[in-house]
């Protein structure tokens, strides 16, 4: 990383980036490297992925300022109730949301009370106005870049079911996840079958 870019950084990431570069100059001990990232970043986190299903076809057919709203008004709907449930938000990118939990069962608490304010608040709209929720939980230790990002085997997955494989209303959940959340009164888990980058094995939540 050169200077300039290195003035554009700050904090943590900066940090970061100091330490991967270092990693690529010959003959650098990667595995201390590793460790002092791991060390300075590593923690334990359920990271959830919310994204919204038919996007793309929606945008196709009403147009993207009418999606804009759709956008708005789910920031409006979904963002106080993560607050509520301590969800610490660290991104959105166009219709999906990437946030942060200390712990499974408060992630997985808060995904259920956001798929049945969804489908309260879609009872009495039109199709094509509706808010589908499609959400994905992982947990385990992460590399949290401040507030900036998170990188691990566990975002992987989580991004994998919350945005690529979850439909509409579902939460899908890693193995890891599932077992740090533990039983929860009303919830049940439903094996998916299904390996994704991450996780090999991955539950349906039951609400």
């Amino acid at each position: 990383m050169s200077t300039h870019e290195d003035d554009l950084l700050k904090g943590s990431e900066a940090r970061l980036w100091r330490l991967v570069a270092a990693r690529t100059q010959p003959g650098a001990d990667t595995k201390a490297i590793d460790e002092r990232i791991w060390d300075l970043f590593g923690d334990d986190w359920a990271v959830m992925f919310t994204d919204l299903s038919g996007f793309s076809r929606q945008v196709a057919r009403f147009g993207i300022i009418h999606f804009l709203q759709v956008i708005y008004e789910q920031k409006r709907l979904l963002l106080p109730i993560v607050a509520d449930h301590d969800g610490i938000l660290i991104k959105t990118e166009a219709d999906s949301f990437l946030i942060l939990f200390k712990r499974a069962k408060g992630a997985l608490e808060c995904a259920v009370v956001l798929q049945r304010a969804c489908r309260q608040m879609n009872e009495r709209r039109l199709p094509e106005e509706q808010v589908l929720l499609c959400l994905g939980i992982g947990y385990g230790r992460i590399l949290r870049i401040g507030d900036v990002d998170v990188f691990g085997a566990e975002v992987n997955a989580a991004s994998k079911l919350g945005e690529d494989t979850a439909k509409a209303n579902e939460i899908l959940m890693t193995g890891a996840a599932m077992s740090a959340a533990g039983n929860i009164p009303g919830l049940r888990y439903e094996d998916l079958g299904l390996a994704v980058p991450g996780s090999d094995h991955n539950y349906r939540v039951l609400y």
